[in-house]
Order: C-alpha cells, then structure tokens, then sequence
C-alpha cells in the first residue's frame, strides 16, 4: 500500500510539474512572438529553462519528502553549495541578471543609436553577457551588460527633434542698423524652413574681433543626416541674405592704432 501511495504522489507530482510547464511554455511562446529581437529570444528562452530547472527541482524534493527522506539538511546542504557556486560565478550572473534588466526596462533595442562614456554606435545584439555595439567608425564595441546596466547612457533613437546652435560674427564696421536687422532676418530664414522650428537670435556679446550672434532652433526630425542638411541650408541662406545685405562676417583680426607724437 505504502509503495502504491508513493507512485500515487509521483504521479500527480509529475502530471502537476507537466501542467505547469505547458503554462511556462505558453509564457514563453507568447513573450517571444511580443519581442522578436535576437538578443531578447536569448533571454526569454533562458528564463524559461531556469524556470522548469527550478520547478523540477521542488518536485524532486516533494517526491523524496514523501519517501521519508530527511530534505531539510538536503536543501541546507544545496543552500551551502549554491552560495559557493554563486560566488565563484558571480561575475557571470551579475551579467546574467543585468541581461534581464535591459529585457524588462529596456533601455535600448537592436537598431538604437547611444552613448556610453566615450563610446557611441548603434546596437546590434542584445546577449546573455554582453552588449554589441557597431560605432560610427565601423569597429564592433563589446560592453558587458553589468557596465551598461550602471552607466549613464544617451539613447538618440527616442530625440523627436533636434537642437541646432549657431554662432558666428559680424565685424565691427557693422552699422548698427543692420546689427539690430540680423536676429528678425535669422528668424525669417528658418521659419521658410518647413522642417525647422525657431527658438531665438540673440546679439549675445562683444568678442574680440566680432560683433556675435547665437541662434538656436530645432530640426523636428531624429535622423541625424536629415538634421545637417537642414542645418546647411539654413547657413547657406543666411551667407546669401548677408551678401545681399553687404554684412561681412568676422574672422579673427588686430588692428593697431598708432598715435603721432
């Protein structure tokens, strides 16, 4: 009778461990089909294998409970190793849990454009480790994503627009009348600029050998080509209007005034 119980509990043990693996199956299922990147497939799969390894494991300890095995000093014992292991592997897991945190907050995705530190590219792989970053030099950048999970990072795929400073300088023969007209003429030439959307236009301070001017405006676009052809437009228009206007702009100069005695 005693071995007809024992079969009874390891089959409802074992038929409880198979529901609950078809519900992590689904899990899985489902959470791969809502993120289809590479780096995350990793992840999820990884999640799930831990997750069965585990539920496996407390099966396996409710089966020798029910045999009258001790599993107390069994589990203190796994517990001992488990933090020896954990040590010794603990650069590993620290990447582990760190992959984890970009797949739930997710930071960044494969094709995001960032900065870490002195670095800068665009993502290509989300691992279990590492980070693969191409950078706009074209050499692979690896980053661990424990050094990414504590850095300071700038995701430039999430700018809807971009700011645009301009600064430059007129020379001081500069009438004054014209000097007031230079920030209403900056503003009309960026507002013609459909894809372009003014700030201000300051003159900003004497300098040395020049009247300046800071303008600042934004490019409602996140494509950085797109910002810089913009950008040249908009100074291309600026040196015609100030030919137009016979407005020279300044460039580093030293005049010498010599009194007669």
């Amino acid at each position: 009778k005693k071995i007809i119980n024992v079969l009874l509990i390891i089959y409802v043990v074992y038929q409880a461990i198979k529901a609950v693996q078809v519900l992590i199956d689904y899990m899985v299922e489902r959470a791969l089909k809502k993120d289809k990147q590479a780096g995350s497939k990793q992840i999820i799969g990884l999640i799930g294998k831990i997750s069965k390894g585990i539920l496996w494991a407390l099966g396996g300890l409710m089966i020798l409970s029910n045999l009258g095995i001790n599993v107390t000093s069994l589990v203190a014992g796994l517990g001992v190793g488990g933090i020896a292991i954990a040590l010794a592997v603990q650069n590993i897991l620290g990447d582990l849990f760190s992959s984890f945190a970009i797949l739930f907050d997710k930071p960044f995705v494969p094709g995001d454009f960032i900065i870490i530190g002195t670095h800068k590219g665009t993502v290509e792989k989300i691992g279990i480790k590492t980070t693969r970053i191409r950078s706009v030099n074209g050499e692979e950048i690896v980053i661990s994503n424990k050094e990414l999970t504590s850095a300071r990072i700038q995701n430039f795929q999430k700018l809807k627009e971009r700011r645009a400073v301009i600064n430059f300088g007129v020379t001081y023969e500069t009438p004054t009348s014209k000097v007031k007209k230079i920030p209403k003429m900056i503003k009309q030439i960026i507002k013609n600029e459909k894809d372009a959307k003014f700030d201000r236009a300051h003159f900003s301070k004497f300098d040395d050998s020049a009247l300046t001017f800071e303008v600042i405006y934004f490019v409602k676009s996140d494509e950085y080509a797109k910002y810089m052809d913009i950008n040249q437009k908009i100074l291309l228009k600026i040196k015609t209007e100030f030919e137009k206007e016979k407005i020279d702009m300044a460039y580093p100069t030293q005049t010498i005034y010599m009194a007669k005695e």
